[in-house]
């Protein structure tokens, strides 16, 4: 395989290739989707572009619970199909595809009624474990198990005695998923995609009513480059209206956005062992292990401003502190929230106006000649629909073309994981690091942490940690920058590290140490440094006055206060 680098050299040659000849398929969007069909057509043997308009995963694929699992809510709704395809891709991505990003995580699910209840979700549960086991990749994962109120409290002391009369406990799995889409691009630009972030399709190229490729700016220098390419992938998600719009076909349907918020608070905020799941009157909600802190989330609500930065309101907040403090012993309050984030699912429209009750089912389609759309589904089952857009791009190419090969293809850093893992303590004797800062690389970047690890070696000052966000090593905030496609500090700070939601001042007491660390391997000047701490600030203070105000206009107009995009 080719390098996975992708460092501005990169970047620059990306782009110039791409228009240097026509591509076999061309992907307009750098979220799970968009990455999951580039590495799916390049695997294929097809020559492949990927272009994102902003950063990699900068909409919804950065800003998810976070889970990779089934939708056992699914289950009450009989849609077992789409749960069943689920949890066969949670089985790929835990033993074969990421084992080095996807991770077991248990929840307790506190019952609230003797008798019938126990029996209906116990049964519910069963069946999720039944066809987690059928799929032939579930045996991973322990099965679950029922407790009393007493076991229920030996593993969760955090909540109310008189909350629950007992409880279930069952597993499902996680992920850092900015970082997952991050490795997904790079794993597509290891079999030969070309792959550029900050480059905008600003139009379609057409020939008659077929599209022939597009028109990209280069956000970062203003540059403009025609991409030809005999099939075009529109995979951008709550974007794919505007996206269609550019060549004025809305397509065969519609696409809604649905706003979910996340609050991030301490580890020793809730005193618990294991994750929860809540239902609420509209939804679920989930208390979620992570790292040094648990995620709360979510809410479920229609979103009609700002795409680019939904806005946390007030209401919002305060509808999950409330919620989860009906079970807690020790409520919650705002001061014990460390970090806030929103995020819009692409949702495919139907009758009902609750956007809980919109499809999480994808749809392909092909509007015009040469133009494929995917949109809709879920983060976990992105594979499936990758596959889905090639294959029907694929009708559109007058070539044999392999079929899908992203079932047996590991993800970057996969491939010799599990050898370094037990090899953990004698690469912390090797590095002269703690063994738990080797885990933490191991677990964030696989078998690509002897990357990381060779900047240490040869800068020992990399290895010590940030100062005001000890969890990352300030080799991470480099290799962010050489490797890992990060153009600003807002990537690195936002979606390359989680300093951004992992610490009471949001990565502002982070910011000049990251940006000076990129500097040297971006070519910064002082003045760039200081624009780009400069932003970062004012993107944060924008982000906590959206959080004070009352409702979602007010806050999407606080929001749009900060500027987007960092002049150089």
């Amino acid at each position: 395989m080719r390098t996975a680098t992708l460092g501005p050299a990169e970047r620059a040659a990306a782009l110039a290739a791409m228009a240097e000849r026509e591509l076999d398929v061309l992907v307009v969007g750098g979220g799970v989707v968009g990455a999951g069909t580039a590495l799916d057509a390049v695997t294929r043997g097809l020559s492949t572009g990927i272009v994102e308009a902003r950063d990699w995963a900068s909409g919804t694929s950065s800003r998810s619970s976070k889970l990779i699992h089934g939708g056992l809510r699914y289950l009450e709704m009989l849609d077992f199909a789409l749960v069943r395809e689920a949890l066969k891709e949670r089985g790929l991505l835990l033993e074969r595809l990421a084992p080095h990003l996807v991770k077991p995580v248990p929840f307790l699910y506190p019952l609230q009624h003797q008798g019938w209840e126990r029996l209906y979700a116990g049964s519910g549960v069963a069946l999720y474990d039944a066809m987690s086991v059928s799929s032939g990749h579930g045996r991973g994962l322990p099965v679950h198990r029922h407790l009393s109120r007493k076991g229920a409290l030996r593993v969760a002391p955090c909540l109310r005695k008189d909350a629950l009369t007992g409880a279930l406990q069952y597993y499902d799995a996680q992920m850092d998923d900015a970082r997952f889409v991050l490795t997904l691009v790079r794993t597509a630009a290891s079999y030969g995609a070309l792959a550029a972030a900050r480059a905008r399709v600003t139009g379609f190229l057409r020939e008659g009513e077929r599209v022939v490729g597009a028109r990209v700016q280069d956000v970062e220098t203003g540059g403009e480059y025609v991409i030809r390419a005999k099939q075009v992938v529109n995979a951008t998600g709550v974007w794919t209206d505007d996206t269609q719009a550019l060549i004025g076909e809305r397509g065969q349907f519609h696409v809604r956005a649905s706003k979910g918020i996340h609050l991030v608070v301490p580890k020793d905020r809730i005193h618990s062992t294991t994750g929860l799941i809540l239902r609420t009157e509209k939804s679920v909600l989930f208390v979620i292990p992570w790292g040094r802190h648990w995620i709360i989330g979510t809410t479920d609500t229609d979103w009609d401003l700002d795409k680019a930065h939904p806005a946390a309101s007030s209401a919002d907040i305060d509808y999950l502190l409330k919620h989860v403090n009906t079970v807690l012993a020790t409520p919650l309050s705002r001061d014990d929230v460390q970090g806030v984030y929103a995020g819009l699912r692409p949702l495919l429209a139907g009758e009902s106006d609750a956007t809980s009750k919109l499809s999480r089912e994808h749809t392909v389609a092909h509007p015009a000649p040469g133009l494929v759309v995917v949109a809709g589904g879920k983060y976990t089952t992105y594979r499936v629909m990758a596959k889905d857009a090639v294959d029907e791009a694929v009708h559109g190419l007058d070539q044999r073309v392999a079929p899908c090969v992203t079932e047996d293809t590991p993800l970057l850093g996969a491939e010799g994981y599990r050898a370094l893992w037990n090899a953990r303590a004698r690469i912390a004797a090797r590095t002269g690091l703690h063994v738990v800062r080797v885990e933490h690389l191991l677990n964030r970047f696989g078998s690509l942490a002897e990357e990381v690890l060779a900047l240490v070696s040869e800068d020992p000052s990399l290895g010590e940690p940030l100062a005001a966000a000890d969890d990352y090593l300030r080799a991470e905030i480099v290799y962010a920058a050489s490797h890992e496609g990060a153009r600003h500090l807002d990537d690195v700070l936002t979606r390359r590290t989680r300093v951004s939601i992992e610490t009471f001042d949001r990565g502002t007491r982070s910011a000049r140490e990251a940006a000076g660390l990129m500097a040297p391997v971006l070519g910064w000047d002082e003045g760039q440094i200081e624009r780009e701490v400069e932003h970062y600030e004012k993107r944060v203070e924008a982000e906590r006055e959206s959080q004070r105000q009352p409702d979602d206009l007010t806050a999407d107009a606080a929001r749009l206060g900060a500027p987007d995009i960092v002049p150089i």
